[in-house]
């Protein structure tokens, strides 16, 4: 029987771009696509999925997933993309081990890792920024553990991939989506989701970066939610009253919904340009009553549905990835295009 490393030592590929191939999953460039099909057309090939099934299952793979998914309504598309791929591979046996956190606790990210390590063969994580943390993955990665970071990366630990959007490119594009709907002249107040998690803070870096540039555009205050919407009322509130001169509000991360009920609370909405990331149902809510301008969508869906596929072709098929980061584009969505 031909397999696929027959055919990829054949037209001089890698085993995961024949599969890319077969799987019609692009990223393959057409000379090699059409190579590929027609060395697989000549030597009659055929997949067997009853036999890889029946192989995988005898592996028993079990997959841990842990992200910080309560009170956070951004996560609820990313899980569905998660379970959704996850349903489909349960053919070839694969397990789930789901774990969810409130916020960025450290120690509960740990104790959670710790009761996963010797009971997964792989890991989807999104992870806190901070050396305990990166210590562990490592460990995982030293054992043999397969580890995808999601939705937030963690760079200098030796994960083997990251699914995600660019959060600095993210940043940069929401400080010039900001200076086209704002006043001319902006005092910002900024909504920050929490300095534990990388991306946010590569977030804020790349608004600054852009913002920055223009004379007539000022940053007032920062403040952390932790990514809560009690929390984001609480200190979106404080800062207005605080500094009444800021007419635009930048939303980091979550918390969103928390943020705008404070700025009606306040009878500010017609006054402050807000904008956010993100289109969860009570962020789509306050763009249909106009109390936010415009958000930058992330694909969240897609994230999840990618890093369980890069798990199942790697646990089951043996295919390494093709590359450490899987990029989501950053996409601007206004009312009219939701």
């Amino acid at each position: 029987m031909v397999t696929i490393k027959q055919i990829a030592d054949l037209c001089g590929v890698s085993r995961g771009t024949v599969d890319r191939v077969i799987n019609e999953r692009g990223n393959v460039k057409t000379e090699t696509r059409d190579l590929v099909l027609n060395v697989i057309k000549k030597l009659e090939y055929r997949p067997n999925p009853a036999g890889k099934a029946l192989s995988a299952r005898k592996n028993n793979p079990v997959v841990g997933i842990l992200i910080p998914a309560e009170g956070n309504p951004f996560f609820d598309d990313v899980i569905r993309g998660i379970k959704t791929a996850a349903e489909k591979y349960e053919i070839y046996g694969l397990n789930i081990l789901f774990h969810t956190t409130r916020g960025y606790n450290i120690r509960a990210q740990l104790q959670i890792l710790d009761e996963l390590k010797n009971k997964i063969n792989a890991l989807i994580i999104s992870p806190i920024n901070d050396p305990l943390i990166i210590n562990k993955i490592n460990e995982f990665v030293d054992e043999g553990i397969f580890v995808v970071t999601l939705n937030n990366d963690a760079d200098e630990s030796h994960r083997h991939c990251y699914v995600g959007s660019n959060y600095v490119n993210g940043g940069e594009t929401a400080g010039a989506l900001l200076q086209m709907i704002a006043p001319p002249k902006a005092n910002i107040g900024i909504i920050m989701g929490s300095s534990k998690i990388l991306g946010h803070r590569q977030r804020l870096k790349g608004f600054e970066y852009s913002i920055n540039k223009n004379n007539d555009f000022r940053i007032i205050d920062i403040q952390e939610n932790d990514d809560d919407d009690i929390c984001s009322y609480d200190k979106t509130r404080e800062m207005i009253i605080r500094y009444p001169e800021i007419n635009a509000l930048f939303i980091v991360a979550a918390g969103v919904y928390g943020a705008c009920r404070a700025v009606l609370s306040l009878n500010r909405q017609d006054n402050l340009t807000i904008l956010a990331f993100d289109t969860v149902p009570t962020t789509i809510e306050m763009m249909k009553n106009h109390v936010i301008k415009a958000v930058i969508y992330q694909h969240p869906y897609r994230q999840g549905q990618r890093a369980m596929q890069i798990i199942f072709e790697y646990l089951v098929n043996g295919i390494d990835p093709d590359k450490t980061k899987h990029i989501m584009k950053n996409e601007i969505k206004i009312l009219e295009n939701l």
